[in-house]
């Protein structure tokens, strides 16, 4: 079991702007490649770096469907490698982000972990994008004794992989609920309800289950429940199904594109009700899917850009000034994954020069140490259960707002 001690983190004040785009842009302090780590000797008992600077790997989906959502992590932790570093990194010793691309495959997860703790040898992974890759990529990183945050899998069972396993996205069952009570605010006269889910990805089952057990509780009715592949385009023959049963509202979990695209064909075949989509259509980038047909759409969110903190204050600044947009959930979550790691580490090395450390105990006291603290991280205080999953105290729901002049979308915090 993971046992816990207490460090003290510290809050951060100050932050300056992003030094490259989401996409792929590099920049002085960020490597793309493998073996691009000041330490890259292959003896276990090597030290963390040999030329001044400590290697984080970020395993994120910059390529396929996903990149909609992984290229919003890439901003986050861009953001906070910049932001920490200007503040004086480690107690002195500036981060080094390794990126290493997952595409939207377990194959391309697997590979990104094992490229980063064989030959990258870093001293701990955020990542990867989908829950369905964390299954299969972070029991590597378990037996490697090598931490990792999740900053954007929320399936059941992502905390509970390993010891090693921790995560900085709130688990759907916390969130996924608060969306369809939304739903029923703004119509009290929801009766009937179509339940659409991916059966082929692990959060989009696992979100599904919530979905429908809340719609139960609420005493409502689901008429249908549809399936359909994360790699499909064409929904007709279940979007069409679904409305022939006359639905009040209809609730999706799905990713981006797919979901997206079931959104769009949805309202191109007449429906006006309210749609409730789950967290992988948690993204602006949606818009350039489902265009003006994602207006509406509610989700429920663990990240709200006006949260008070400074540190978030900070972030939403330097993220408005890259990007001309309001910081979406994956990129705050991104920031606190890399927060997290900056602030354990600063207070492992206060006890012991995290330089001197061989690489595999500094791993297992790192684990140990990031378990322990409190963090004011753009999501608010966070802290994490002994299993590593987080806590959390803010959330919130959400409605997409499309602009069709401007061909952006945002999302309105409902109160």
């Amino acid at each position: 079991m993971k046992q816990p001690t207490t460090i003290t983190t510290a809050i951060f004040a100050t932050c300056a702007m992003l030094l490259t785009a989401c996409g792929g842009g590099t920049n002085s302090n960020t490597n793309t490649g493998t073996n691009s780590t000041p330490n890259s000797a292959t003896n276990a008992t090597a030290t963390t770096s040999t030329s001044g600077s400590i290697p984080i790997g970020i395993a994120f989906a910059q390529t396929s469907n996903v990149a909609l959502l992984g290229q919003e992590g890439v901003a986050g932790v861009k953001i906070a490698q910049k932001y920490f570093n200007d503040k004086g990194g480690v107690n002195g010793t500036p981060i080094k982000l390794v990126f290493q691309d997952t595409g939207g495959e377990e194959a391309g997860a697997i590979n990104a972990f094992q490229t980063l703790i064989n030959k990258d040898k870093v001293v701990g992974i955020v990542g990867p994008t989908l829950s369905q890759q964390a299954f299969s990529a972070d029991p590597i990183a378990e037996r490697a004794k090598v931490p990792v945050i999740g900053a954007s899998n929320t399936a059941k069972g992502i905390a509970e992989i390993g010891d090693y396993v921790a995560r900085v996205s709130a688990p759907v069952s916390t969130v996924a609920p608060l969306s369809v009570k939304a739903a029923l605010k703004q119509n009290p006269k929801i009766k009937r309800v179509a339940v659409f889910f991916a059966q082929n990805d692990v959060y989009s089952k696992s979100e599904t289950e919530i979905f429908q057990k809340t719609i139960k509780d609420q005493g409502l009715e689901i008429v249908t429940v549809q399936k359909f592949q994360t790699s499909d385009t064409d929904f007709q023959a279940q979007a069409t199904n679904a409305l022939n049963l006359k639905p009040d509202l209809i609730v999706i979990s799905g990713l981006a594109a797919d979901g997206g695209n079931l959104v769009r064909q949805l309202r191109e075949l007449g429906y006006k009700g309210i749609i409730v989509a789950g967290n992988g259509l948690n993204t602006a980038k949606v818009f350039a899917v489902c265009q003006q047909a994602c207006d509406g759409v509610i989700i429920a969110q663990a990240y709200n850009s006006e949260q008070p903190g400074e540190v978030n204050k900070e972030f939403r600044a330097a993220y408005l000034k890259q990007y001309n947009e309001e910081p979406p959930q994956f990129s705050g979550q991104a920031f606190a994954g890399l927060q997290v790691y900056v602030e354990a580490l600063k207070a492992l090395d206060k006890k012991s020069k995290i330089s001197t450390i061989p690489l595999n105990k500094l791993r297992t006291e790192l684990n140990k140490q990031l378990l322990a603290g409190k963090y004011n991280t753009p999501l608010g205080e966070i802290a994490f259960t002994p299993i590593g999953d987080v806590i959390q105290k803010e959330f919130y729901v959400a409605q997409i707002k499309t602009d069709k002049d401007s061909k952006k979308t945002k999302f309105i915090i409902l109160k």
